[in-house]
């Protein structure tokens, strides 16, 4: 009996869908796409060997499990693939010349990603053959790269990706590869920071279609806190080139973010995050033991194209590592939980003092240079999510009273709806669990 009122549910549902599609409001037709992004991925020697559960085989898995339910949120999780994947032959080996297991990339997959900037100091470490054989383990796991190429002709390709109805392009550059030196004729291999390569590149993208021009970029001060001269005047070069968003890793730890107004951009308004830091690695000091998840969202106006930034958001994190009942684990925590009663019972009070400054140490740096950028949470995520989805398929679902949701007595934050126009027919309530 159930199952068939499922059914008969489900065929109700996609009906009213049918007819939702050609009723829809000009003041409903909107599209959001809801974005996470990462700094540095690294593995270091002793990762993968943490991660080791027979010969040459590696679970990386669990280093995402606390934090997967925030990724799982978002419509596109990109970040910066610091090592080479696996080449044939070659022993494993993290710093300085890094190789890694293929294994690694199952677990970003698991984690949630699709995207991968690749071009960084050390897409080279093991020459021509250690950028094929990323770029083929990373296309093996159904994730995309953008940085590296294997020809001339793909490096030349425009590429635009596209989802809820909205395009956009991701480009990146690097300012070198360490003491390497690319082959004369293969440039193609590695995106280098170039001025007329990055103005051409963002122009092609536009023409062909793209709304949102993103760039990952691959520079700045180790260890630094601040962008420096060479960051600023690339920055300030690609927003000229009509770049709507940019991204920095590099540092390994977190630089500020800014918003500027956009030239030839396609938003009003454009931010930069100069270095999004360490995500996962094994640099176990200040600044670098953690970092921070950047989420933004990006509205569309299915009317007029018009595109905005609606929301820029960021969740501290830091990485565990140590030992627990499953034995030695780096875990990617949430590093909110040092504020509160944690009931993760590996953690030694070093662990959560720790993680403590880190919390405050990214909540500083990042909010430093705007007060636009606010602090997130899973739970905010959550709801976010929720409210989204509700939106989505508000036309039947308040035609079907069994289907309506009760959201009192439930965590409401007002910047959870930043990115969405408020229906003055339904009012939220303003609640919390505590009350």
């Amino acid at each position: 009996m159930q199952n068939i009122f499922k059914t008969l549910l489900f065929i109700t549902i996609s009906s009213i869908s049918v007819i939702a599609d050609s009723n829809i409001s000009s003041e409903d037709s909107t599209a959001t796409l809801e974005f996470s992004v990462v700094g540095d991925i690294m593995c270091h020697s002793t990762q993968f060997k943490f991660a080791e559960v027979a010969k040459d085989s590696f679970n990386f898995k669990p280093v995402y499990r606390e934090i997967k339910k925030y990724l799982d949120n978002s419509d596109v999780v990109i970040g910066n693939l610091e090592t080479v994947i696996e080449v044939d032959s070659l022993k494993y080996a993290g710093y300085p010349v890094f190789n890694t297991p293929k294994d690694f990339l199952e677990g970003l997959k698991y984690a949630g990603f699709d995207i991968l900037s690749t071009a960084n100091n050390h897409a080279f470490d093991i020459r021509e053959r250690g950028v094929k054989s990323t770029i083929e383990h990373i296309k093996n796991y159904n994730l995309k790269n953008v940085g590296t190429h294997l020809s001339n002709s793909e490096r030349d390709s425009v590429r635009i990706f596209e989802q809820n109805n909205i395009k956009f392009a991701l480009l990146s550059y690097t300012y070198g590869v360490n003491l390497y030196k690319i082959p004369l004729g293969k440039e193609y291999l590695v995106n280098f920071i170039n001025e007329e390569l990055i103005k051409n590149d963002i122009k092609n993208h536009r023409d062909a279609g793209a709304e949102l021009i993103i760039i990952f970029f691959h520079f700045g001060t180790e260890y630094a806190a601040e962008a420096n001269r060479y960051q600023i005047d690339i920055v300030n070069k690609s927003i000229s080139f009509g770049a709507d968003i940019i991204l920095g890793a590099h540092p390994h730890s977190l630089q500020p973010i800014e918003y500027f107004k956009t030239e030839d951009g396609n938003v009003d308004s454009g931010f930069v995050a100069y270095s999004l830091g360490n995500f996962i690695s094994n640099q176990r000091w200040r600044y670098s033991d953690g970092g921070a998840i950047l989420n933004f969202s990006i509205q569309k106006n299915n009317i007029n194209n018009s595109v905005k930034i609606t929301g820029v958001r960021y969740l501290p994190i830091w990485v565990y590592k140590g030992y627990t009942k499953n034995g030695a684990e780096y875990i990617i925590l949430p590093s909110e939980i040092a504020l509160q009663d944690s009931s993760k019972k590996y953690l030694s009070d070093e662990d959560l003092a720790l993680m403590k400054e880190c919390y405050f140490d990214t909540q500083m740096i990042l909010e430093s240079k705007s007060d636009k950028v606010k602090i997130d949470s899973i739970e905010k995520s959550n709801f976010r999510k929720l409210k989204k989805e509700y939106f989505a398929n508000r036309y039947f679902i308040d035609r079907i009273p069994i289907l309506k949701y009760d959201f009192r007595g439930q965590n409401v934050y007002k910047d959870t709806l930043e990115f969405i126009d408020v229906d003055l027919l339904y009012e939220f309530e303003i609640s919390d669990y505590n009350q």
